[in-house]
C-alpha cells in the first residue's frame, strides 16, 4: 500500500531524528556530523514550515517511513525563487518507492506555491543518488572535488537542477507555505444567506494541498 504523505508537524521531530541520525554518524551522505537532538529537529522543522514545506511519509499505523523538505538555496531576497531539496528515508523503508512518493509530492508543492527551479546537493560517490536524480530528470550542473572531508575521506559534491516552471519575466513572490496551505476565507452570503452558489465557499488552501498530494501518491507510477 502507498504511504501516506502529510505535512509534518513538530510531534514527527523524534522520529525524523531517528531517521536522519545514522546518516550523520557512519554516512557522508550529509555533512552534519552530530545528529540533532528531537528539540533541535522541532525547531527545524517549525522554522523551515513557515515559508517552505516539510513532509513526512507514514505507514497506516503512524510510522513514520521517511520526509522531505525545501529551504532556502540562498539568503539574499534574489534567489526568494529558489530552493534546496533534502530527503531521507529510513533504513527498512528503502528501495521501496518511499523516496519517490516524498520527492514528487514535495516537487508538486513547491510549483504550486510558485517557486522556479529546486536544487539538489549530494555527496559523492553515491550511484543510487545520481540515478535516483537522473529519473526525475534533474540537470547534473557541477562536480565539486573534495570539498567536504567526512567519514576519514575527502568527498565530491553534486550540484543538480530541476526546473519546476518556465521563469516570469515580472515574478511574483513565491507565496509562503502557511498562507498556501490555509483555507480560503468564503465570499460572503447573498441576502437569502445562500453563497454565490458555486461551490467556492469551500476552503481551497487546505483541501487543495491534501488533494494534491493524494493524487501524487495514487499515480500509477510511483
Amino acid at each position: 500500500m502507498d504511504p501516506h504523505i502529510r505535512v509534518a508537524t513538530t510531534a514527527d521531530a523524534a522520529a525524523v531524528r531517528d531517521i536522519y541520525a545514522p546518516f550523520c554518524s557512519s554516512s557522508a551522505v550529509t555533512f552534519e556530523e552530530t545528529p540533532p537532538t528531537a528539540d533541535e529537529m522541532a525547531d527545524r522543522i517549525e522554522s523551515t514550515l513557515e515559508q517552505y514545506p516539510w513532509l513526512v511519509a507514514e505507514r497506516e499505523d503512524g510510522t513514520v517511513l521517511g520526509y522531505a523538505y525545501a529551504g532556502p538555496l540562498r539568503k539574499r531576497q534574489a534567489y526568494q525563487w529558489v530552493v534546496e531539496l533534502s530527503v531521507y528515508v529510513a533504513a527498512d523503508a528503502r528501495q521501496s518507492g518511499v523516496g519517490r512518493t516524498l520527492y514528487t509530492s514535495l516537487l508538486a508543492v513547491l510549483e504550486a506555491q510558485g517557486f522556479y527551479e529546486a536544487y539538489a546537493v549530494t555527496t559523492l560517490p553515491n550511484p543510487a543518488t545520481v540515478a535516483f536524480h537522473e529519473s526525475f530528470g534533474f540537470e547534473r550542473i557541477v562536480d565539486f572535488p573534495a570539498m567536504g572531508y567526512t567519514q576519514d575521506e575527502w568527498h565530491d559534491v553534486c550540484w543538480w537542477r530541476y526546473q519546476l516552471s518556465a521563469k516570469e519575466t515580472e515574478p511574483e513572490p513565491p507565496t509562503p507555505f502557511p498562507e498556501f496551505r490555509a483555507p480560503a476565507e468564503p465570499p460572503e452570503k447573498d441576502a437569502e444567506g445562500a453563497g454565490d452558489g458555486t461551490g467556492s465557499e469551500r476552503g481551497t488552501g487546505e483541501t487543495t494541498l491534501e488533494s494534491l498530494l493524494d493524487s501524487v501518491v495514487q499515480e500509477p507510477s510511483l
